[in-house]
């Protein structure tokens, strides 16, 4: 199902915007660990995808420590970076309906225990063809999710 949005994904992600840190909300302090919490832009995430190679994978868990890390934060939103990898992957999709050949991979990201996103645009079973296009092997985790079998080992190195 379409994201509903008036505005175009791709002017979300050239959007000027600033990362920025913050006093995250009381109960994540504990759960997150830390008082520096990094809110990055979909543009940052939308660069952060692109460097991920063919035959790699990226976790969002693995987005968001590298930013944390990057940007000298406690921690990454857990919420805006979902928010902003769905938007960069909108975009993606904007792009090649208009022709664009040089798009952000996302269907490389996963979930953090290597199950597919859902709420990509044409759902897993488009994650599952565009990742088995490039020689994953996909599996099913339970009775209904759908993961890249041995994610671990393909999982890109931070730059």
């Amino acid at each position: 199902t379409p994201f509903p949005s008036t505005t175009l994904f791709r002017s979300k992600i050239e959007k000027k915007q600033e990362p920025v840190i913050k006093l995250p909300p009381k109960n994540w302090i504990e759960k997150y660990g830390g008082e520096k919490m990094l809110i990055a832009t979909p543009r940052i995430i939308d660069r952060f995808i692109r460097q991920v190679p063919p035959g790699q994978l990226i976790t969002i868990g693995k987005i968001r420590s590298e930013l944390a890390r990057k940007y000298q934060a406690d921690f990454t939103c857990p919420l805006t970076t979902g928010i902003f990898v769905r938007i960069a992957a909108e975009a993606a999709e904007e792009d090649r309906e208009n022709g664009g050949k040089d798009i952000a991979p996302y269907w490389r990201v996963t979930k953090d225990d290597g199950t597919l996103n859902p709420k990509f645009p044409g759902g897993v079973e488009k994650q599952a063809k565009n990742l088995s296009a490039e020689g994953f092997e996909i599996e099913k985790k339970g009775t209904t999710k759908l993961r890249v079998k041995n994610f671990e080992k393909y999982l890109a190195l931070p730059r």
